[in-house]
């Protein structure tokens, strides 16, 4: 089944454009949780709620977790399979070594898809779409993102120079999607009008301050979907308590919520 389809199958299922980030931080894990069995059990405590888990490399390969990383994938394949799997990597570099970035991605982890980043061009994304699907960096949440995202080329921005050349070029080479920040809603806009229904996942809801009803009423598709909007560390760390992982649910469902979804 193609990456779309699986998609659009847990946008119908869950009924949510939930996607839970899985940024594991030691120094704020519960006391005697280790990272897999923190993530695995987030997993398992929100499963029902989200379109997508999106596990950052980062986080686990800073602690030298890159095996919890592992385990943790192959227990997301092992029990809640309809649910897709996009590791955020970021990756961008040279053909022959974006090959091997590809080979980690979806044959280490067995990503769904993968986030990267378009600067080094065309042939340093193809290695990924000839293995899986991408969501392509557009208009990233954070602060600094438009010291060269917003240059004018040409008479607009570069985010929607991106955001076409993804949408009219690369999407004949493989399945493609676009990351574009919720802390930035008129240029989520922008970007929807660009590229049609193409998915977006948007960042930035959550503790980066983006709010989830304007996210969704500047980036849904046609079908009122589209969008897998990430909250990470709002949901993780709800709690510090004894009640984290209750806490982390609470705060799923009231995300899932806020992020209505019509036409299920």
């Amino acid at each position: 089944m193609s990456f779309g389809s699986r998609l659009d199958a847990a946008w119908v299922t869950s009924g949510a454009m939930l996607c839970i980030g899985l940024d594991p931080d030691p120094a704020r894990l519960p006391v005697g949780v280790g990272i897999f069995e923190f993530c695995r059990d987030i997993v398992d405590a929100t499963a029902d709620l989200v379109c997508a888990f999106k596990p950052q490399i980062a986080y686990f390969a800073a602690a030298g977790a890159e095996g919890d990383l592992e385990r943790l994938c192959r227990h997301l394949g092992d029990h809640h399979p309809a649910v897709p799997l996009i590791l955020d990597a970021k990756r961008g570099d040279i053909g022959s070594t974006a090959e091997q970035y590809a080979t980690e991605a979806f044959d280490r982890y067995g990503a769904d898809a993968v986030t990267v980043s378009p600067y080094l061009g065309t042939d340093s994304v193809e290695p990924f779409l000839r293995r899986g699907a991408v969501f392509v960096l557009c208009r990233t949440s954070n602060p600094g993102s438009g010291d060269f995202q917003s240059l004018e080329v040409d008479g607009e921005p570069l985010y929607l120079h991106i955001a076409r050349r993804v949408s009219s070029e690369w999407t004949a080479l493989g399945e493609c999607g676009l990351v574009v920040g919720a802390t930035y809603p008129d240029e989520l806009r922008a970007v929807r009008a660009t590229v049609g229904d193409l998915p977006l996942l948007v960042p930035g809801v959550g503790a980066q301050g983006g709010d989830a009803a304007a996210t969704v009423a500047a980036g849904a598709d046609t079908t009122g979907r589209g969008l897998l909007v990430n909250s990470s560390r709002a949901v993780l760390y709800a709690s510090s308590g004894p009640d984290w992982l209750d806490a982390a649910r609470r705060v799923a469902e009231r995300t899932r919520s806020a992020l209505t979804l019509t036409g299920r």
